[in-house]
């Protein structure tokens, strides 16, 4: 967990040093494109510090009010993050919408267009880096703010473009068209992100791929029992919850039915990591002869 605070933070001084860069490049060129890239980068900034409060939030050991641990935070920052690229959205179009009624002459392209190449050059490595580093941890904090670097990235393309174009063939429009479009691209990346975070706080149940694994593993490794039903997977940050009832012989011993859900709980977390594993042991008459039959 502290190699996802150091990411954490080093989300916040990335994000400081490509504000910098794409202010300085808008200050040159006064171009309303360049002005939409920087105020996007703002929100990564927001979102920077939002994630790493939350990522250590859902570090702190579970308590007495939070028995279940507290990494559904990440999940909550991701949700922030998303509402933040709207705000950033709204205020980028506003800003389009002046410049389409008086368009501006862009000054310095191409200086501005170089050190605004610098900053995505730099956004694009670290979004790499976030995005595998937080599927690797199982961090949707870090995800979520790989994946909204990523959409300022494929804007920042779509800026450069534009206003190359602008500056080649002197139709100043093209300028805060191109702002409007980057508008939408960041609403578009923000309702997907908030999308995927809501559906983190509501529980969603591990894929159906994933859940086919634990199944099988479940099956391969209760022996000594009948069946298991009422399986159910959820997903809170990077931990992974799985519950199930087992059907034992109503004459077997605590002690052995024990030692079967302890061999299950084994492979069910070499299967997946950081799972919590709670079995309900059940006698013979209580089997539905459904679910998961032990072979």
């Amino acid at each position: 967990m502290k190699r996802v605070q150091f990411l954490a933070a080093g989300s916040i001084a990335v994000g400081l040093a490509v504000l910098a860069l794409k202010f300085l490049a808008w200050y040159l060129t006064g171009s309303v494109a360049l002005l939409s890239d920087a105020i996007e980068s703002i929100v990564n900034v927001a979102a920077a510090v939002a994630a790493l409060i939350a990522i250590w939030f859902a570090a702190r050991p579970a308590d007495a009010n939070h028995p279940y641990g507290h990494h559904k935070a990440e999940y909550i920052s991701a949700v922030i993050e998303g509402a933040l690229i709207i705000v950033a959205a709204i205020a980028i179009l506003h800003e389009a919408y002046g410049a389409f009624l008086r368009p501006r002459i862009v000054d310095a392209p191409w200086t501005g267009l170089a050190v605004n190449g610098v900053a995505t050059f730099i956004n694009a490595i670290w979004c790499g880096v976030l995005i595998r580093q937080g599927r690797k941890r199982k961090s949707p904090a870090l995800v979520a703010d790989g994946k909204h670097l990523f959409a300022d990235v494929v804007s920042s393309i779509g800026v450069f473009a534009g206003v190359t174009l602008a500056a080649l063939t002197g139709y100043l429009v093209l300028d805060p068209i191109l702002a409007a479009l980057v508008a939408l691209n960041v609403l578009w990346s923000g309702w997907q992100l908030m999308k995927e975070s809501v559906g983190g706080l509501l529980d969603e149940a591990l894929p159906e791929e994933q859940l086919a694994r634990v199944r099988a593993v479940i099956s391969a490794n209760a022996d000594g029992a009948i069946e298991a039903h009422d399986i159910r997977t959820r997903h809170a940050g990077r931990m992974t919850f799985v519950d199930f009832h087992l059907v034992v012989e109503g004459s077997m011993s605590v002690t052995q039915a024990h030692d079967i859900c302890d061999r299950l709980e084994r492979a069910i977390k070499a299967e997946v990591t950081d799972a919590m594993i709670s079995i309900h042991v059940e006698p013979d008459n209580k089997a539905k002869h459904s679910g998961i039959v032990v072979v």
